[in-house]
């Protein structure tokens, strides 16, 4: 039995509604336009990442001086808040003109190059005032055009997993103290650069990988803040469950235990170097790394596809309250999302080639539904995994999820009873379900034996795809539910 309790525990602000949308200049674009479009009328994401991209906007003129142009990041800016979101801005894409060196470029994509035919300069400026001296037009640019009261709600960091082989990519991928080294530089010229605007847009950084040395990378960047006296308001992090090579060889399965075992790490870290407290960022989380490898790479990955990645979700979501109050965004990382040729391929992204609704996107939906007070739960049921909540008008939310420690579909099924200790005989009892028969267009795609669809078979699967209750009843009747092998299930409560 499932005991939803009337005693709230505390204030629960949704830290799981976020993502990162990726690439940037998709949001110029009909398709990637159609996927924002589609989070903002669902409400599925509040918060989402983009990269400033630097290279579209700085250049330099006869004389060598800098010079801007912001048309291009207007537009993306300006689309993203009247579809209104929420914003974290990664400050990156060293410019050409400022960098270094030239000779060394990656496509940070499964593709020869990176979205539209372009290339990441992985180098750091030949002169750190330059990319100072960036950092602060940027940031004046944003405050004049929309207003320090809208930036101020914004987070702002500096680059991007500067620990890994994307920034000086000439260098082995396991030599961290160059790397580090110049990443603090970086931010401090970008700590300059912002704080010359305000003092009150919130930066932060070093938002590094979650794997190599990247607990040591973020503890050197923590002393030198500290030490330094530089201003951080939260500190970024990226953490993945696993890679294609650990679910490739069999040493490391799908597990949410892993992305918890790394953030208990970042956070003896965070600790040891004196920022306790500090709001915490996810700015790119996944149940597995590279998000441009699908299952040509990996055929693990299908569980991009199925009911395991909307369950290892809701898992996560209630593994991390346990461990963090300080966690404020865990934004899912959408990446490879322009390199599919086929609809259930295994990348990672909440919609397929033609916009079929994947279960991580539901998810997405459902765990929007939940309300601003954790409410107390007993289960004596084991794999069962329960965020309960009520919102400020009193109406309950009760998200859950069923799964073993790797998801395997070998866990029996059960049925397990919900009930409530609040009297909701005069309530309405709504259901919704991600399973293997609901919700599930990968799954319906399997049965039916598709393989290139149709136009009346995307229609199916689209509508498959669609969210709607499985049951409503009256509060008064017994509540019974069928766990199924990484099921989810959303039940809500209202007048």
């Amino acid at each position: 039995m499932i005991h939803v309790k009337n005693t709230v525990l505390k204030k629960q602000h949704n830290f799981w509604n976020h993502c990162l949308f990726h690439p940037t200049d998709a949001v110029e674009d009909a398709w990637g336009r159609q996927i924002l479009d589609k989070m903002s009328e669902d409400g599925s994401v509040r918060m989402v990442r983009l990269y400033t991209m630097f290279e579209d906007i700085v250049y330099l003129d006869e004389e060598g001086g800098l010079r801007y142009d912001f048309r291009v990041s207007d537009l993306r800016l300006d689309y993203m808040l009247e579809k209104g979101y929420d914003i974290l801005l990664a400050y990156a894409g060293m410019p050409d003109c400022i960098a270094a060196s030239t000779k060394v470029k990656t496509t940070v994509a499964k593709n020869k190059t990176r979205y539209k035919g372009k290339m990441w300069n992985t180098s750091p400026p030949r002169d750190y005032a330059l990319w100072e001296e960036i950092c602060y037009e940027y940031t004046k640019h944003n405050v004049e055009r929309y207003g320090i009261e809208t930036v101020a709600r914004w987070h702002c960091h500096c680059f991007n997993e500067p620990d890994g082989g994307f920034f000086l990519a000439h260098l082995p991928r396991e030599e961290y103290m160059p790397r580090l080294e110049a990443y603090c530089k970086l931010y401090a010229a970008f700590e300059r650069g912002v704080r010359r605007v305000s003092d009150r847009i919130p930066i932060g950084g070093p938002a590094t990988t979650s794997s190599g040395k990247c607990f040591d990378f973020v503890e050197g960047f923590l002393n030198y803040v500290r030490e330094n006296g530089l201003k951080l308001d939260y500190v970024a992090l990226h953490n993945y469950g696993t890679s294609p090579k650990g679910l490739n060889d069999g040493t490391a399965k799908i597990c949410v235990e892993n992305n918890l075992k790394k953030h208990r790490r970042f956070l003896e870290v965070i600790r040891k170097c004196g920022f306790e407290g500090v709001e915490v960022i996810v700015d790119e989380w996944g149940a597995a790394s590279a998000g441009f490898y699908n299952m040509e790479e990996c055929p693990d990955f299908i569980f991009r596809e199925t009911e395991v990645y909307s369950a290892y979700f809701v898992k996560l979501i209630r593994g991390m309250i346990d461990l963090d109050p300080h966690v404020s965004k865990m934004m899912i990382c959408l990446s490879g999302q322009h390199e599919m040729v086929t609809d259930f391929s295994g990348f990672r992204n909440f919609f397929t080639l033609n916009f079929i609704k994947k279960p991580i996107y539901n998810a997405y939906i459902l765990a929007s539904k939940l309300g601003e007070n954790l409410l107390d739960v007993t289960c004596d049921r084991e794999n069962v995994y329960v965020v309960p909540t009520e919102n400020e008008r009193g109406e309950e939310a009760v998200l859950l999820s069923y799964s073993d420690a790797h998801f395997s579909e070998e866990i029996p099924t059960v049925s397990e009873e919900i009930v409530f200790e609040k009297d909701i005989a005069d309530k309405t009892v709504s259901v919704w379900c991600i399973d293997r028969e609901h919700t599930n267009p990968y799954r319906l795609y399997q049965k039916l034996g598709i393989e290139t669809p149709t136009a009346d078979e995307l229609r199916i699967l689209r509508r498959e795809g669609t969210l709607k209750p499985m049951l409503t009843q009256s509060g008064a009747e017994k509540l019974t539910l069928t766990l199924t092998p990484n099921s989810t299930y959303l039940i809500t409560v209202t007048a």
